[in-house]
């Protein structure tokens, strides 16, 4: 079923990095596999490749026909972020932007306050930001305030592939937050850890290096294709709700009968 984000209408709730696979045609395929309509990209870690290799990669992907989602992945304050956003835009020619101020080199967790200024400085400039943010439901609604169409809370830090740590805090922003996109980003290690984040009710996953760094990634993009499938599924469908005691499901009392 088609879904809106952002002014884009998709099939796909898949979002998938493009850094770190074990060569160009490895990422390509993976990409194919996927069926992800959306793409990530860091300028910044292109362009620290080469002018060539950094030519070669973007004409690559603008050919695999995706929504090019840019990020600001390596800077550290809100002014850096927002300057290398607006590079962005020029170079890839969309006002979409995945906006990353990292705070902590250990956990690599966002610095929320140079986060939210920097979403308020560039949603004012007209980009659509899409911010890579904690799970935090007050940081949350500050960068809804400062007008960000969508949230990309973590699930764990970024390629830890730890899972959904933080389970309640996210099914809190899913219940506190029902009309806002919300996009699980970092963190995800397995398609199981992708339908669990769905069957949450969350819009979609955004993940690299659980594709990026499996053996075979191709195989691994179309399970993690089919793993946000299911738990969509599951959630549209309606979950069954935990039990304390057993239910049967075949009636164990009441008379006895006997078919004719």
């Amino acid at each position: 079923m088609n879904w809106t984000i952002a002014g884009a209408t998709l099939e796909s709730r898949f979002f998938l990095g493009t850094a770190a696979y074990p060569s160009p045609q490895a990422m390509e395929d993976a990409v194919r596999a996927s069926g992800t309509q959306v793409i990530t990209v860091s300028l910044k870690r292109q362009a620290a490749t080469g002018a060539d290799s950094g030519r070669t990669f973007f004409s690559m992907i603008r050919e695999l026909g995706c929504h090019l989602l840019p990020n600001t992945a390596g800077c550290r304050t809100a002014a850096e972020a927002v300057s290398l956003a607006h590079m962005a835009r020029e170079v890839f020619e969309t006002s979409w932007i995945k906006l990353e101020v990292i705070g902590d080199e250990h956990t690599l967790q966002p610095d929320v306050f140079e986060l939210v200024a920097a979403a308020d400085t560039l949603t004012r400039d007209g980009f659509q930001v899409f911010p890579y943010c904690t799970d935090d439901l007050i940081v949350c609604q500050r960068l809804l305030d400062a007008g960000c169409p969508v949230l990309m809370p973590w699930a764990a830090p970024i390629g830890s592939g730890q899972g959904l740590i933080h389970l309640s805090a996210l099914r809190t922003l899913r219940e506190r937050l029902p009309d806002t996109p919300l996009i699980v980003d970092a963190g995800i290690g397995s398609p199981m850890d992708a339908v669990q984040a769905m069957e949450l009710g969350f819009d979609a996953v955004l993940l690299n290096s659980a594709v990026s760094r499996a053996l075979d990634p191709v195989r691994m993009a179309q399970a993690f294709k089919w793993a946000i499938e299911a738990g969509r599924l599951a959630w549209e469908a309606g979950i069954m709700a935990e039990q304390d005691m057993a239910v049967a499901t075949t009636p164990v009392t009441g008379r006895p009968f006997v078919l004719a």
